[in-house]
């Protein structure tokens, strides 16, 4: 029997193109990272539905052209893409600003960073061998995930980030994602956080760009938590209509350590979030948490793995999707339970609300358990506002769809109350009433 030959997709072909170009540019040191990484990816390709972690988005068939690395835009651009950006901007807090994928110096906030934190940009610790980096993909499964992979191959910019052992500074540190151009471009940064032990932190993450921008954004943020550190991490997407944004948040928790991650995703025609937990410590305490508010023929994707490895650890996930128009929910989620980890406390739901008969919501948890003593469960579902609780409501003076909007606030707020930072989650809830006040 002849081998059977994948031919590659003219994306996948442009990438290579684009790599070979890139690679003249490799300090040795990275090289052969970046090589290795980009060789893995070209064994895979983009995934499509063949894929099994991909079934429900078909990144192969979305990215029909590959977009070239961005350039950093002018410091007039960068500035006025700021001007528009609006998520956490009531809060105060040193920001670091990332134009196109570019941290623009001038826009950030280096020079007055909380007391106890460090920060150095990616490309000078690249040039000069931090040690820190070898803290980059602390989680195993993550370097198998093609998209992570070519991250690392075509990672432009990005920072490290250290906190110091025992500081609990009170600001939060922002990290300010924005686009604009009108030529399609594609990023690739990369954030390392480390939380030395019983520091406390919190990190805003936004992602904003105008409609009709055709990006693509790839870009990893990854966290090692100290033992008995907490990290705290509210996150918002609200990339254009024409952008495919891909994301990974990979995190390492330490012995006593307790996180906390929000996501909430109102932007881009295509988004895929994953997340990748390794809990390698005992008596830790991690929350993650999702919501998606879609139409007009979204796509957003929340996959999770939480993989513990050590003994006590409690583990919640919720996820909640609000399903409008033609969009489509895309929820995958994955417990691991290994033998040495006896008592693990984990539970994962994710919960739909479907406004109309042309949305769909795909559902897959997964519980994967080795040892015999924990308590764990998932469960999912699915369907239309509750008719009794709109009539009651309606019953009172309410017109439908103000009522139908207080059913969705107050089940989406689910997922955003475990939000600790006050002023993060009043933003989170702002950016809800918004998007129920323009569907309105």
């Amino acid at each position: 029997m002849a081998d059977v030959t994948n031919l590659r997709s003219p994306a996948e072909a442009g990438l290579s193109k684009l790599f070979e170009a890139a690679r003249q540019g490799f300090a040795s040191e990275e090289a052969i990272a970046r090589e290795e990484a980009f060789r893995f990816f070209e064994a895979t390709g983009l995934p499509s539905r063949r894929v099994e972690a991909f079934k429900y988005t078909d990144l192969r068939a979305a990215i029909t052209e590959a977009a070239p690395p961005a350039e950093a835009p002018s410091l007039d651009a960068a500035k006025a893409a700021v001007a528009r950006a609006t998520a956490f901007s009531g809060i105060e807090a040193a920001r670091l600003t990332f134009a196109n994928g570019h941290l623009v110096r001038e826009l950030s906030d280096l020079d007055r960073l909380p007391e106890g934190v460090r920060v150095v940009p990616l490309n000078e610790a690249l040039s000069r061998g931090d040690p820190a980096l070898k803290q980059l993909a602390p989680v195993a499964q993550a370097r198998e995930n093609p998209v992570y992979q070519l991250n690392t191959a075509f990672l432009a910019d990005g920072a490290l980030i250290a906190v110091a052992p025992g500081a609990k500074p009170e600001r939060p540190l922002h990290l300010r994602f924005v686009g604009t151009g009108d030529r399609p471009f594609s990023t690739a940064t990369r954030v390392l956080v480390e939380l030395g032990e019983a520091a406390e932190f919190a990190l805003l993450e936004s992602h904003e760009g105008p409609d009709g921008l055709t990006a693509q954004p790839n870009d990893a943020l990854d966290v090692v938590v100290g033992p008995r550190a907490a990290f705290r991490h509210t996150r918002l997407n609200k990339e254009g209509d024409a952008t495919i944004a891909l994301s990974t948040l990979s995190l390492k928790v330490e012995a006593e350590a307790q996180v906390e991650t929000v996501n909430l995703v109102t932007g881009a025609v295509l988004s895929r979030h994953q997340i990748y937990v390794h809990v390698a410590g005992e008596d830790t305490n991690v929350v993650v948490n999702g919501a998606a508010m879609l139409r007009n023929g979204q796509l957003a994707d929340s996959t999770l793995l939480a993989d513990h490895a050590a003994v006590g650890g409690v583990g919640r996930e919720q996820f909640k999707w609000i399903i409008d128009g033609d969009a489509t929910g895309v929820f995958q989620g994955k417990i691991i339970v290994r033998q040495v980890a006896q008592k693990t406390d984990g539970k994962m739901k994710s919960d739909c609300l479907l406004l109309t008969d042309e949305g769909q919501m795909m559902n897959k948890p997964e519980l994967e358990i080795f040892a015999d003593d924990v308590a764990c469960g998932h469960g999912a579902t699915c369907g239309a506002p509750d008719p009794d609780l709109l009539f009651y409501l309606m019953a009172r003076g309410l017109p439908r769809p103000v009522a139908e909007s207080l059913l969705v606030q107050a089940f989406v707020g689910e997922a955003v109350e475990a939000v600790t930072h006050a002023g993060a989650r009043e933003a989170l809830i702002g950016e809800i009433e918004a998007w129920l006040k323009t569907r309105a």
